[in-house]
């Protein structure tokens, strides 16, 4: 697996690609430490800035944006190219050619989202490290959660990016603001579980509307699972040009 990771990995690490990932990852760091600067720390405070800059911008924009950037690209660049035969046809299990494209797009993005979250809230919030922990925590769930969903996109259509786009903004984003029962069915409520569930303290003012800590977890662990499986299964059973 290690040839398939390495090849993966300086696949998806261009240089285009890596500016877009740092900058993305930058602007939480840099509002949350304008907000901290001149922002009036009242009552309200803490309640938005975890809804805008941590919820909106970081969970729901920024984690899912950058990972289908990688994710969708990790099988996506080699259907497009007719490359990915070469790999296909080798003989090595399915599971050993999924499980470091996949890992590959988390190498790559989960340095920089985990480090922004943390750096955003300690500037904006001034949390202590169970607070730090909780969102980290919570973004690598996030992450892992998304990359299998994109990586399985990547296989299934050419236009796995866009239609991984519109999912983000319809589901992630919109429907899931608007009715509560579909954060059980969304990564989004997943990450926010999480990172309330692991310190209630500081994350309280979102505790109306997060689920408890074990369905997140479960919740993570099953949409990872589930579409890690139905990426081996797709990639054994598609025709590849």
């Amino acid at each position: 697996m290690g040839p398939i990771f390495r090849l993966a990995f300086r696949q998806l690490a261009g240089p285009r690609r890596l500016t877009l990932i740092f900058a993305l990852a930058a602007l939480p760091v840099a509002l949350s430490a304008l907000v901290a600067a001149f922002a009036d720390n009242d009552a309200s405070y803490q309640r938005n800035f975890i809804d805008n800059l941590l919820d909106r911008m970081l969970v729901a924009g920024i984690l899912p944006i950058v990972t289908m950037s990688l994710a969708t690209a990790a099988f996506g660049d080699e259907l497009e190219d007719r490359t990915l035969s070469y790999l296909v046809l080798k003989p090595i299990p399915h599971v050993s050619i999924v499980f470091p494209k996949l890992l590959a797009s988390i190498v790559i993005a989960g340095p920089l989202l985990i480090l922004s979250g943390v750096l955003a809230t300690v500037l904006g919030l001034d949390v202590g490290v169970r607070g730090a922990a909780a969102v980290g925590l919570a973004i690598l769930a996030g992450l892992v959660a998304y990359a299998t969903i994109f990586t399985w996109a990547g296989l299934i259509s050419s236009h796995a990016f866009a239609f991984a786009l519109v999912y983000v903004i319809l589901w992630e984003g919109l429907i899931s603001s608007f009715l509560g029962g579909v954060r059980y069915l969304s990564v989004r409520g997943y990450t926010l579980g999480i990172m309330h569930g692991v310190d209630e303290n500081e994350f309280a003012e979102i505790s109306d509307r997060v689920i408890d800590l074990p369905v997140a977890i479960v919740g993570a662990a099953a949409v990872t699972a589930i579409f890690f499986w139905l990426t081996v299964r797709r990639l054994r059973s598609m025709e590849i040009p």
